[in-house]
């Protein structure tokens, strides 16, 4: 009854406190992001190693690998605030016009198969736009907030280690700590990075092959799939369904939807089905009706930003998890094949 209580408890604060705790999931998504690029541009670039270079050369390289990550992350937003969003608006705008062959669309479908289609059922795009624009203005107003986070984080990434180190803890637990500390960062990082990656990779192309075609707003379409591919599965969906359907109503011939879901559904299989796995190996042995659960989880409690933070909380969890040997059951059923981190490993 206890326990029912305070899980009860806990989701009505992480409700209640959604302004101050998505702000700070942002804030934590961009310094892992960051620190992963980061991470990425240090290994690329020669004198990996201090003894294959002068000591200064190592730290120049060591100052310019963050440099190159603010930039490179600083790119994307500029190309989203001069290019993308401009478009955005303009798509919001011809929201009523797509409705309305939308719905002409659905009668002609209804005509043919001979069914009719109750027209209240047909989404309200609209409706659904201002919904999602609403979303992501209330994210822009908390962009402060992600700010003071984010560099608060970078002042305190120095002296982390030195506060665990401080902390009145045995050497084993100590020792417990700082694995599950570095298990979870670790995996962050792979994760993140890997997830940008194939999400970037997969929006270029989309983007690409969209423009070759001939859909409109191709460049809102590719920034669109680049998001929405950090939502797993469902995600992958509306990345595919959206410029389908926008295609489904705007074009005059089925040329344009076909080659739009031959094109878009063929990207997913190639980045999402093969690729995605063999770049992120092993770093996340989660269950997939696991992963879709704790989706649906976070969706109701933070809406569209706690789906997009779904699996790095649950990444989290399942480490943490696996280290105690009162919680080691949970881990277990969020795993793929029951095989969790040795509760032993890190003794």
């Amino acid at each position: 009854m206890h326990n029912l209580v305070f899980f009860i408890a806990l989701i009505f604060i992480l409700w209640i406190g959604r302004s101050i705790f998505i702000p700070l999931l942002f804030a934590t998504f961009l310094w892992y992001l960051l620190n992963a690029i980061s991470t990425y541009y240090r290994r690329i670039m020669p004198c990996n190693k201090s003894e294959k270079c002068s000591v200064y050369l190592h730290k120049f390289y060591n100052i310019l690998s963050p440099i190159l990550s603010l930039l490179s992350v600083g790119g994307v937003i500029y190309l989203f605030s001069t290019q993308v969003r401009p478009m955005l608006s303009e798509l919001y705008n011809a929201t009523p016009i797509l409705q309305q062959k939308l719905l002409e669309f659905s009668e002609f479908i209804s005509r043919k198969i001979g069914i009719g289609i109750d027209l209240d059922l047909i989404p309200n795009l609209p409706q659904i736009a201002g919904y999602i624009g609403s979303s992501l203005a209330g994210l822009a107003t908390s962009t402060g907030m992600v700010l003071i986070y984010l560099i608060f984080m970078f002042v305190e990434q120095s002296s982390f280690n030195k506060k665990i180190d401080a902390m009145p803890l045995s050497r084993i637990k100590s020792k417990k700590l700082r694995f599950i500390l570095n298990s979870i960062d670790e995996n962050m990082k792979k994760y993140l990075f890997t997830k940008t990656f194939i999400s970037a990779a997969t929006g270029i192309c989309a983007y690409i092959l969209l423009h070759f075609i001939g859909l409109e707003y191709a460049s809102v379409w590719a920034f669109i799939i680049f998001v929405l591919n950090y939502i797993p599965t469902i995600g992958s969906i509306f990345a595919c369904g959206l410029p389908i359907a926008y295609a489904l109503i705007s074009g005059d011939t089925w040329h344009l939807p076909v080659f739009t879901a031959i094109s878009l559904i063929g990207l997913e299989i190639l980045f999402g089905n093969i690729l995605d796995p063999k770049l992120t190996g092993k770093t996340l042995n989660i269950s997939t009706l696991a992963i879709l659960i704790n989706l649906v989880f976070w969706g109701m409690i933070w809406g569209p930003a706690g789906m997009f933070f779904s699996v790095p909380i649950l990444v989290g969890i399942y480490v943490t998890t696996a280290q105690f040997s009162s919680t080691r059951w949970i881990a277990t059923l969020l795993s793929t094949d029951g095989k969790i981190p040795d509760e032993t490993q890190n003794d």
